[in-house]
Order: structure tokens, then sequence, then C-alpha cells
């Protein structure tokens, strides 16, 4: 199957429309058909011509096992990338070109291990067991990274080939495939560059009809030759039913001759005789786990029986002490009457104790009782001051008294002395 692009669909959607004639790149002189208006016109049946060798790579590569990265990351081929990369199970990248992507995979493979790690965090619920910060810086790291990482993250080891919309634009891309060797097929208008390009498709790079059309075509091709990876195994079959075979049976009789082979006909000497004393020492390590694990259940059965002899033991030692307790009382109360000279004896114990006792009281009061005499003595000084300042106070107050009233008494004399004299001038 072929690419199936006619020139009329070609027409319609506008490839082949060019650049300005000023904005044009010389080397791209043998796929311009005209100019009008001040336009570059591209030479279309050297397009369709170009599609279908780029068609039957592609489908190629993929029949092969080979993957193809889509990359489109000018604004008016993002969304048709992405679909039509999904569409056919291949990675894209849409959004800005990470510069290493290809000579530096390790790096950047790291990074994909690293956002399915915090995508598993985040899922998991362990974020919530982080400080609020922490999970909010996470949240950021993961949509950082799905943003450019998203579209290769199925990708687990470099692609087979590269399929760019506008070499202008992706130069990084076009440089690190050439360094790596790996075949580029790119659509490519009058203003490019096509020396990196392997696979070269003239055709109009701004156009969003005309985009579409050529990745769709190109989606077919990878959908196809995915269909020729499944188609082989089919034909295998076909060739075991032509030959009278059935289906199955080859694969049957590779497994029984794998069966009929031994350990001796394929191993080696020493080999075998490691492989014996492995065994050897398997089947002893087992003897001796059956060994003690039959110890074990002999001591749980013995500890099991231990303690009902324990408990019927326990109550006749309970009976016996209280039999001897029984036994001390009954003879506390059968001793013998003490004698006068015991009695005497003990009086005089008793006696000593006590004027032992006694010297030692008499001796610490006496000590005491200066110690209080001196701390009363100050007392008996500041309560005898305290009196005598009050008796002073009194006398002195009983003088002011006095003094006042022979002061009054002398005044009344005085005016009665002048009374008399005004009466008698009189």
């Amino acid at each position: 199957m072929s690419a199936n692009i006619s020139m009329k669909a070609l027409l319609e959607s506008g490839v082949h429309f060019g650049h300005r004639t000023n904005k044009w790149d010389p080397r791209m002189r043998p796929y311009i058909f005209t100019e009008r208006n001040g336009i570059h016109i591209i030479d279309l049946q050297q397009t369709v011509k170009y599609l279908e060798t780029a068609y039957n790579v592609i489908r190629d590569t993929v029949a092969n096992g080979g993957t193809i990265l889509f990359v489109g990351t000018k604004r008016q081929a993002q969304e048709t990338v992405q679909e039509e990369a999904i569409r056919c199970g291949m990675p894209y990248v849409t959004e800005r070109w990470l510069p290493g992507t290809l000579t530096n995979w390790n790096t950047i493979f790291q990074r994909i291990m690293e956002l399915d790690r915090l995508e598993k965090v985040r899922d998991s619920g362990e974020i919530n067991q982080f400080v609020k910060k922490e999970g909010l810086l996470i949240e950021r790291e993961i949509n950082r990274l799905v943003t450019s990482l998203a579209g290769i993250r199925t990708m687990r080891r470099l692609p087979d080939m590269l399929f760019i919309i506008d070499v202008s634009r992706e130069t990084t891309a076009v440089h690190e495939a050439n360094l790596k060797g790996v075949p580029v097929v790119a659509v490519v208008d009058t203003n490019c560059d096509p020396s990196g390009v392997d696979y070269i498709i003239p055709a109009n790079d701004d156009a969003i009809r005309a985009i579409k059309l050529l990745v769709s075509c190109i989606a077919d091709a990878v959908l196809e030759g995915k269909a020729m990876r499944k188609e082989e195994p089919s034909e295998e079959m076909a060739t075991l039913e032509g030959r009278g075979a059935l289906p199955g049976e080859g694969i049957r009789a590779t497994i029984q001759l794998e069966e009929d082979f031994e350990d001796e006909d394929l191993l080696g000497e020493s080999v075998l005789a490691r492989l014996a004393t492995s065994r050897r020492l398997e089947e002893e390590e087992m003897a001796r786990e059956d060994e003690d694990e039959e110890e074990m259940a002999k001591v749980t059965e013995e500890k099991s029986e231990k303690p009902k002899e324990s408990v019927k033991e326990v109550k006749p030692k309970k009976v016996e002490k209280e039999t001897s307790a029984e036994k001390v009382e009954k003879k506390g109360e059968a001793k013998k009457p003490e004698t006068k000279k015991e009695v005497t004896v003990k009086v005089e114990k008793a006696e000593s104790t006590k004027t032992k006792t006694e010297k030692p009281a008499k001796a610490v009061a006496e000590k005491a009782k200066p110690e209080v005499e001196e701390k009363q003595t100050p007392t008996k000084a500041k309560e005898t001051t305290t009196k005598t300042k009050t008796g002073q106070a009194k006398k002195d107050v009983a003088l002011k008294a006095s003094g006042e009233k022979g002061k009054t008494s002398a005044n009344k004399e005085k005016k009665a002395k002048l009374t008399a004299e005004k009466k008698s001038k009189t």
C-alpha cells in the first residue's frame, strides 16, 4: 500500500505555497516550480515522489520493530502531531525540544523515571504525609516534567527515525539526530536548509491543513508497518499448514526435543559435581529441619503436661503451712509459767534501760537552759527600755499640761488686777 495522496488533495490543502522570494534558501532551488506574486511555488510532482519514498521507509522501519519520534513544536503543528502520534502509538515532542534528548538520553531517561516515582507518591497518598509546602513543590515538579516529557514517557531507548515539521525551527533536533546517526524525515519549506535531512518532503510547513494531511499520511505508514509485524507469524503458520502440519505441531516438536535431553548430556563433569553437592546439602538441611521440628513438638508436649502436675503439688503445701501455724499457736498456749527469779531479772533490766535513757535527756535539758535564758535576756531588756520610754513620754505630757495651767492662772490674775485698778480710778 502506498501513500495514495493525489495532486488535487495537495492543491486543496495548500501544500504548494512556499515563502516569499526574499526569504528563500538557495539550496531549495531544485524543489521550486516557479515564482508568482513574490511567492515561490513548490513542485508538487516532486512532493508526491518524495512523500512516497518517506512513506515506504517509515513503514519498513516500523515493520522491523523500530520507533518513529514525531516532532512539531510550532503552534500550527502541536495539536495535529499529538493526535496523530497517539493514534499510531508513537512518541512525540510538541513542547520545547529538550537539548540532549538524543545525545544525553541517559539523563532524560532518569527524569522520566523520576516523574513516574513522583506520580506514584501522589497517587498512593504518601504526599499527604509531607508538609504542605513540600506537597506543593512535588505537584509543581510533576506538572513541569509532564509538560516537557509527556510525549516521550513510553520511549525506553533512542528512536530509529525522526519525523520533523519545520526544520528551521528544530535545528537542535536535526543536529542531535545527525550526531547519533538517526535518519530524519522532514517537511521542508522554501526557507529551510535541507542539508541535514535524509528524506525530504518539500511542502508548506505553515498551513494547518497541509500539516494535517502530511502527518496523517505518516501515521498511516506507521499503522501499516505495525500490521505487517502481526502478519509475519500468520505467514509462518500458513507455511506449516501448507506442508500438512497442524498449527502448533512445530512448537510441540521443539518442546519434545528439549524434554528428551538430560543434565548429563548438556552439562560438564564439574557442573554436575557442584549440582550433586548442592542437592546433598539441601537434603541434609531438610533432614535437620525435620529433626528440629520433632524436638520442638516434644518440648511443647512436655510443657503442656508440667502445669497439671504443679497444680496438684501446690495444694498439700498450703495445708502443711496451716498445720505448722496451728502447731506454733499450740506451743504458745502450752508454755510453762515463769519463775520469780526470771521476773526480777526482767524488772531490773527495764529499770536500767530507763535510767540510761533519762540521763542523756537531763543533760540535753541542762544544755538548753542557758541558751533559752540568753534568748530571753535581750527580750527583757527591750521590754524595760520600751517601758522607760513610755514613762518619760507621759511625764513630758503632764509637765506640758501643768505649765499651760500655770500660764492660764497667771493671765487670769493679771486681768483681775487690771479690772480692779480701772474701778479704783473711776
